[in-house]
């Protein structure tokens, strides 16, 4: 394939945020209606689910457990995934039963096998299991594969998004684990998923310190189960919130990245109601978009707004829209950081954000109507898959979404309403792989500054969706300060310091895809994971 070309149109993306895709949605949509317009999944109104079948869902209440259980079947070569049976909270039912994470060994693993003869890239060991951390009721909902009797060095852990779970990674983890020499993990985010969920409260006083404590709530978590784990590196991939959580990570616990994978990542570009109000209230976003978006749509269309010089791919079989940043582009991007383009946001969303009161809460609240609520997102979000997997999607959403709340409660901390992020990583992105690193078991400062060592760059990878309501300018302006740094750190380097420099960014287009781009365009991004994987072991093969 060629290489991508530049142009001038390409300097334009680089400037300004992609514009909204719904103005150009609702026109296509008239010409050529989704697939799911045409099945009339859409023929009740916004929220789909009837009145009766919503209840019936509410009253069977399908434990997340066997919703988690019943997605992953879908994976390929995976007759009968395991499945831990304790998510690790209290869960209240219709009927009474509850389960609590007091009464269960949240070590017990589960495991299945695929065989040679079923699975061509095979055989693979596939576990289930809660990881236990410390404290009271701090678990992680792990799922992980691994090729029999092939030794890993090398790992992958992936991150959901606000409220998902790792059941939406179903269609990557069989194509992920392909690759040689590696074991591929997938963690709920604590207070998400069927991880466990302990009451979320912040003790800080000042603006800093409450989202400090907010980012905190889940690295930390992620830092403990990677010494359980006894990991010592490996690629991180985050989705929308987890790209956030991914970089902050990075920035606290630094020596333990080799990659760094942000898929439409949350919270980069500076919005300044987010930075400067304690409560912004600003009147537009692109946060509607997630809700209305139509990806029956999104995923059979282009998008016009992309130049077209963007489209033509390159030897990795992946749109890159990446165009050399002038010097022009490069100097504004501090003085005007990227905004993206804002819809109105309806008063009362705005307060109920502004009050903490999440989504999902509404969800609980609506008690025999909470399927139906959710059935007016998942109907769209999953538009464009065959009905058995939509609807198990839609079931397992709202098996997490009715669990009793907790880390949804930090999103107020951490971003403004309209999902800008308070504390903007493009103001810190670019110390990803530029921390100073502490030997562990030394507690003075004097032998701490004597034995400290700088990291010496780790690539930085972000993807986005071709029709993504998420700001792409924002991964560009992000991608010009990780590479200036980089300038930087080798204008007084050694040659052994050189030789080292492993700090490196780009930004990479999904085609046909929106913001949950490993599952819109999950083909392709399989096989940009697998380039990307193949050339990280290859350069920890060459450091060592």
């Amino acid at each position: 394939m060629a290489t991508a070309s530049t142009s001038g149109s390409d300097d334009d993306l680089r400037s300004k945020s992609q514009q909204s895709p719904l103005a150009s949605q609702r026109a296509k949509s008239q010409q050529h209606p989704s697939e799911a317009n045409r099945t009339g999944r859409f023929s009740r109104g916004y929220f789909p689910l009837g009145y009766k079948e919503g209840f019936n869902q509410w009253w069977a209440s399908v434990p997340s457990a066997v919703a988690e259980h019943n997605v992953l079947s879908f994976i390929p070569y995976l007759q009968k995934p395991p499945t831990h049976t304790q998510t690790g909270i209290t869960s209240h039912t219709p009927n009474g039963s509850t389960v609590a994470v007091a009464d269960v060994d949240l070590k017990r693993t589960l495991s299945a096998t695929s065989g040679a003869r079923d699975d061509p890239y095979g055989p693979r060991q596939w576990n289930s299991s809660m990881v236990q951390l410390s404290g009271k009721d701090r678990a992680l909902n792990e799922f992980s594969v691994e090729k029999v009797g092939e030794e890993h060095d090398q790992n992958l852990v992936m991150l959901h998004g606000y409220g998902a779970g790792l059941g939406f990674f179903y269609k990557n983890f069989e194509g992920l684990s392909r690759a040689p020499g590696w074991k591929v993990y997938a963690l709920d985010l604590l207070g998400m998923g069927r991880s466990s969920r302990p009451p979320f409260r912040i003790h800080a006083k000042d603006r800093q310190g409450k989202i400090t404590e907010a980012e905190n709530w889940f690295i930390d978590a992620l830092e403990e189960w990677r010494i359980a784990r006894k990991i010592d590196r490996f690629t991180l991939l985050g989705h929308s919130l987890g790209g956030y959580m991914a970089v902050a990570y990075a920035l606290k616990y630094p020596g333990h990245l080799n990659k760094l994978i942000l898929a439409s990542p949350v919270g980069i570009p500076e919005d300044p109601y987010a930075v400067n109000a304690d409560m912004p209230e600003p009147g537009e976003s692109t946060l509607a978009n997630e809700f209305s978006q139509d990806q029956g749509q999104t995923v059979n269309d282009s998008n016009p707004n992309l130049p077209e010089s963007a489209k033509s791919g390159d030897n990795n079989n992946f749109l890159n829209a990446r165009s050399k940043a002038s010097s022009k582009s490069s100097s504004s991007s501090d003085a005007n950081p990227p905004t993206a383009p804002r819809k109105p946001l309806p008063k009362w969303l705005t307060y109920l954000w502004d009050a903490n009161i999440s989504p999902f809460s509404l969800v609980r609240w609506a008690g025999p109507l909470g399927p139906r609520f959710v059935s007016g997102w998942t109907s769209r979000r999953f538009s464009h898959l065959p009905h058995e997997e939509a609807q198990a999607l839609h079931t397992y959403s709202y098996s997490l979404f009715k669990q009793r709340g907790s880390g949804e409660y930090a999103l107020a901390y951490i971003l403004a309403p309209g999902a800008f992020a308070r504390s903007p990583l493009i103001r810190r992105i670019q110390g990803v792989g530029r921390q100073l690193i502490t030997p562990s078991g030394v507690t003075t400062s004097t032998v701490a500054e004597a034995q400290q060592k700088r990291e010496s760059g780790v690539p930085v990878v972000m993807m986005y969706g071709e029709n993504d309501w998420m700001d792409i300018a924002g991964g560009y302006a992000a991608e010009q300060k990780l590479k200036e740094e980089k300038q930087k750190a080798l204008q007084n380097a050694t040659d052994d310091e050189r030789k080292r420099e492993a700090g490196e960014a780009k930004v990479l287009i999904i085609k046909k895809a929106g913001h949950h781009v490993y599952l819109d365009g999950w083909q392709e991004f399989n096989d940009v994971m697998l380039e990307e994987m193949k050339e990280t072991r290859r350069t920890e093969r060459e450091h060592r």
